[in-house]
């Protein structure tokens, strides 16, 4: 997949204006995969370079959405380099202003950071502001989450639980190789011993 949106964000290089948002919108995508393939530091980068673009660019044109959508990409990078204190920080600074779908991404950052601090009391606490049947992409995620956060407490049955729950899930709605259905074995994995 990574080698496809490379190939259309070259394609759509000559784009200007407000159709330069398409090229954007794949860059932002290009770096989820980065963060999926486990290459979080180059997924930082081109967050962070899509929201320079998005700075001037935000003058003439509305582009929140895009912004918090590479603002989740750059949490979710953080997250995956051990900066969870700074994840946090994007994830509670944007959820007041996020809508729709981008409440769930936010949401989900929030618990990711929180538990990556050892602050899992209070990702479980969190309000539960997901939507679950929101969209399939989503599936499993906050079960995820919350298996990750019960497993960090020591509540080893709850978490094992949860993350089967997760599991089933991801199962149902992604592909059997996605990558939140294999963080849920291995957390499945590192549950059973325990």
């Amino acid at each position: 997949m990574l080698a496809e949106l490379e190939g259309l964000i070259a394609e759509l290089e000559h784009l200007a204006g407000e159709d330069r948002l398409l090229q954007l919108r794949a860059r932002t995508l290009r770096a989820g995969v980065l963060i999926d393939e486990g290459r979080p530091a180059e997924a930082d980068a081109e967050a962070e370079a899509v929201l320079r673009v998005l700075t001037r660019t935000m003058y003439v044109t509305d582009v929140w959405e895009l912004e918090l959508d590479a603002l989740v990409c750059m949490g979710r990078a953080l997250c995956a380099l051990d900066r969870h204190q700074e994840a946090e920080t994007i994830a509670r600074a944007h959820l007041p202003r996020a809508a729709g779908y981008l409440v769930n991404d936010l949401h989900l950052l929030l618990l990711r950071s929180l538990s990556g601090q050892g602050r899992h009391e209070e990702a479980l606490a969190e309000p539960h502001r997901h939507s679950p049947e929101l969209f399939p992409a989503y599936a499993g995620a906050h079960e995820l989450a919350t298996a990750v956060a019960l497993h960090g407490l020591g509540r080893h049955d709850e978490a094992g639980e949860e993350a089967r729950r997760a599991l089933t899930v991801c199962e149902r709605h992604l592909h059997p190789s996605h990558p939140r259905a294999a963080a849920t074995r291995a957390l499945l994995a590192r549950i059973a011993p325990a």
